[in-house]
């Protein structure tokens, strides 16, 4: 590459040399050109909770039906410990509201902690079980996901009742037997169907559900049901 005449190429060791014969008493420094330059990156802590909101206390409400007071009073104590002592947040229950109040408090640790403890109270008031709906604070890969049978199929009256019952067979084998294929839990209310369980889970429980809701015999359900999740086996 040729160089035009006004390029004057500077050694940057000589040039500092000389600068320092011509004033000892200023010292300059100029790094070689082949030297790396050391990198300083400032560290910064962690933010808070109560940073990363802005110093707000924030709130989540859950509403409680009517039908689950009563076993709201009896495990009150089973979900306000976890809610408290774990996630360092505040719980309440409104009884002219009739709804359950959780807000961070300054020991809040996670931003994340407050729709974590929503969520577990939201799969209590659905119907499942402290011991199910616990998982939500320790795992992080769990969800709810709700949906009617007529949002599958519209049904009414008898047909209605033998869909319901087919869902969730004699003394609730059907539904057992999905669960535990999918290592989910199902919960049916009158015409809604909860389920807690990771997202691949709930999907093939899920699809499960749907089949037997458009008609599927109980038998052809589990074969399918046994192929899908050996698959999953396999991936896994």
């Amino acid at each position: 590459m040729s160089k035009s005449p006004d390029e004057v190429v500077v050694d940057a060791s000589s040039f500092a040399a000389k600068l320092k014969a011509q004033n000892p008493v200023v010292d300059i420094n100029i790094p070689d050109a082949d030297a790396e330059i050391a990198e300083f990156k400032p560290e910064f802590k962690a933010l808070g909770a109560q940073e990363m909101s802005g110093y707000k206390t924030q709130f989540r409400r859950v509403a409680v039906p009517q039908h689950r007071f009563t076993p709201l009073k009896e495990n009150w104590m089973a979900l306000y410990k976890p809610v408290t002592e774990q996630l360092k947040l505040d719980m309440r229950m409104n009884l002219k509201t009739k709804k359950i109040e959780i807000k961070t408090t300054k020991e809040t640790p996670e931003i994340g902690s407050l729709q974590k403890a929503a969520d577990f109270v939201q799969a209590f008031i659905l119907g499942f079980d402290t011991t199910d709906a616990i998982a939500l604070l320790r795992l992080d890969d769990l969800f709810l996901e709700s949906f009617e049978i007529k949002d599958v199929k519209t049904l009414r009256g008898e047909h209605l009742s033998r869909c319901i019952g087919r869902l969730s067979g004699k003394q609730g084998k059907t539904k057992f037997t999905i669960e535990n294929a999918t290592r989910t839990r199902i919960v049916l209310a009158d015409t809604h169907i909860h389920i807690l369980g990771s997202f691949t889970n709930i999907k093939v429980a899920r699809d499960a559900m749907c089949s037997l809701i458009m008609g599927s015999p109980p038998g052809k359900v589990y074969s399918k049901l046994r192929v899908v999740t050996s698959r999953m086996a396999e991936s896994y």
